[in-house]
């Protein structure tokens, strides 16, 4: 993955404008990940449900043999932006800081249970 930006834009804080991959690459996509532990019980409070959330992440990346060194984008679907710096914070011990991947966020008024406070897909390249 090689992060750039476009010349003459303002960089962007915590995320990559492009990124390009070279040929070849095999590609994974995860559906998008809630906050559901493996027991079914979903943590309160963004933090917890953010961290649950790329621990699930995580484990459906390992299961196609990918890592979070090799996420390219990121799309997150949350309720409520207030809490942004917490997910962005939690995402941070996840994500390659150095050459984060690209990221889109949209704010939806609900995901499939209402205790859900943001649902996240990756893209990775191997």
């Amino acid at each position: 993955m090689v992060p750039f930006d476009f010349p003459g834009e303002c960089s962007p804080n915590g995320y990559s404008n492009v990124v390009t991959i070279d040929s070849g690459a095999r590609l994974v996509w995860t559906s998008g990940q809630v906050a559901a532990g493996p027991d079914g019980v979903v943590p309160s409070g963004w933090e917890e449900q953010t961290r649950q959330v790329f621990r699930n992440l995580g484990a459906a990346l390992e299961t196609a043999g990918a890592s979070w060194e090799h996420v390219v984008k990121l799309t997150f679907y949350v309720v409520g932006t207030d809490e942004l710096p917490v997910v962005r914070a939690v995402r941070d011990e996840f994500v390659n800081v150095a050459a984060p991947p690209t990221s889109t966020l949209i704010r939806v008024a609900g995901l499939l249970r209402p205790e859900f406070l943001l649902e996240v897909e990756a893209v990775a390249a191997l």
